[in-house]
């Protein structure tokens, strides 16, 4: 196939950081190609380069043989280029339609805008209302309206970043139907993701991203996914060894919580109980917008409820704040790892002291023990391989996937009664997930009770000894991992088994 978008030696460099070095790749017409690497291997610059949000220090990029300089994302997309980010940049007041005429240089009229949105969702299989509130639309909904803007400037190239992270298995079928779809039509396509299962089904070739340079490139049918992983770090991957789920004691009951949604497009939480035993991983599944934050927020204290509602072991917590919680046993690490669970512009250090004060004891009299509050960001640097030049580097320095790993191992290095975590894999890579995850379970088997929500249904089974659906704010019964098939699981989430018939809801105790 010809040659749509070449890359020629394109270097690009920030203080201290070479982020790309000498890269050259190409993508055909109409073909799906993936650009694999870890968190920071350097794709999140190639990719601003190509859609003009970052100059390149040097190198050539080409369209249709044409030489490329995008001077930003306007000229981008006037050259055909267009790209659905990982973070949708929707208004949830808005409707579809004018979030789609904002992304527009020169949009339409109301009434030739709203047609022309419902001829292009329904050509390619993505059906939207131009006139719904954007607040009111499920996560798929709102990566449809960001494809579907794309769409309508008519791109030569498309760029794809991790757009399956908060999707359902029905939901990414039809985006791989769409894909191919585009791609039939001799749209170029370049796909960013670290599910290696999906590039493998979906993508005609890889390029292979290591510490900012190109290493290989292959076609991904042909590799297993633990080669491509394998391909990516330069190592061999390992990953949890299965282990029998023996449960012990309740550690965590939250029993008939309805709160209210905060928001106005926020969910709220019906009737919802759940137990956590000491040495188990329960996961809770659940399609982004159904609770997982609100309830994520109940059981950290960031929302308190009525004392009663929530009991750590034998103690009432449910009015507690975060701090007091995490004295007693119950820690929790937030979705949000930058601005969320760690503050961007202090040190590794300091981010160590914001959660570990109380638990490690880290002040004394009001003053910092400034040599042990270090040494307790080194050790979680140590032990989770955390990718950074020192301790004193700032988080937002830090790669997404070495900011998970610090941000996770600050709390399991605190020795918790129980831990709740929130999308603990979410955007990082192979490796970085392989080392959180056997962290999680071997925590598990040491006798603490884990929590784990989480989009990704793969991450569940593998990890977790019971799980339960989350939809539109009710969680669903307990069940032990392996009784429902992943397609199952997919219509729980989309809402369409929410009955559940024929299945063994109970919970049973190995």
């Amino acid at each position: 196939m010809s040659a749509l978008l070449s890359i020629r030696g394109l270097t690009k460099s920030y203080p201290g950081v070479l982020a790309n070095s000498d890269i050259h790749f190409e993508v055909g017409t109409g073909e799906i190609h993936a650009l694999l690497g870890e968190n920071g291997a350097g794709k999140s610059t190639l990719v601003k380069a190509i859609y003009g949000l970052v100059t390149p220090d040097k190198g050539e990029m080409y369209v249709d043989g044409n030489l490329y300089e995008p001077r930003g994302p306007q000229a981008a997309r006037a050259a055909g280029v267009s790209m659905v980010f990982q973070h949708f940049s929707l208004f949830e007041a808005l409707n579809v339609a004018e979030n789609i005429a904002l992304g527009m240089s020169d949009p339409p009229g109301r009434a030739e805008l709203w047609q022309r949105i419902r001829d292009v969702a329904n050509a390619y299989g993505l059906p939207l209302d131009p006139g719904r509130l954007v607040g009111d639309l499920s996560v798929g909904e709102r990566q449809r309206v960001e494809i579907v803007r794309c769409l309508l400037q008519s791109p030569r190239i498309l760029i794809m970043d991790e757009p399956t992270s908060v999707l359902t298995p029905q939901e990414v079928d039809t985006l791989f139907r769409t894909l191919r779809q585009l791609a039939s039509e001799g749209v170029a396509i370049l796909y960013i993701s670290h599910k290696l299962e999906e590039i493998r089904a979906l993508c005609d070739r890889a390029t292979i991203l290591r510490s900012g340079r190109v290493v290989a490139e292959c076609r991904p049918a042909e590799k297993t996914a633990r080669q491509l992983a394998e391909m990516m770090i330069g190592l061999e991957l390992t990953r949890p060894l299965p282990r029998l789920f023996t449960p012990g004691l309740p550690l965590l009951r939250l029993r008939g919580l309805t709160l209210p949604a905060a928001t106005p497009f926020g969910t709220t939480l019906n009737n919802v109980s759940l137990e956590l035993r000491a040495g188990e991983v329960l996961g809770i599944a659940g399609v982004a917008g159904n609770g997982q934050e609100e309830l994520m927020r109940v059981l950290s204290g960031e929302t308190r409820v009525d004392a009663e509602k929530l009991v750590l072991e034998s103690r009432q917590i449910g009015a507690m704040g975060p701090n007091q919680r995490r004295q007693y046993g119950l820690l929790s690490a937030p979705e949000e790892r930058l601005g969320h669970a760690a503050a961007g512009d202090m040190s590794l250090i300091e981010n160590g002291f914001l959660t570990g004060n109380r638990r490690q004891r880290l002040a004394y009299r009001g003053f910092i023990k400034t040599a042990t509050t270090a040494n307790f960001a080194r050790a979680v640097i140590r032990r989770f391989d955390v990718r950074t030049p020192s301790a004193e580097t700032k988080a937002r320095a830090l790669s997404g996937g070495n900011l998970q790993k610090f941000v996770i191992g600050r709390e399991i290095l605190q020795r918790p009664k129980v831990l709740v975590v929130n999308q603990p894999t979410w955007g990082v890579d192979a490796h970085a997930a392989a080392t959180i995850r056997t962290a999680l379970r071997d925590l598990a088997a040491e006798g603490t009770g884990v929590l784990v929500i989480s989009q990704d249904l793969d991450e569940l089974m593998e990890i977790s000894d019971t799980f339960s659906v989350l939809e539109a704010g009710r969680l669903s019964a307990p069940q032990r991992t392996g009784s429902l098939t992943i397609d199952e699981i997919g219509l729980m989430m989309g809402g369409s088994m929410r009955d559940h018939p024929g299945k063994d809801a109970t919970r049973a105790d190995a």
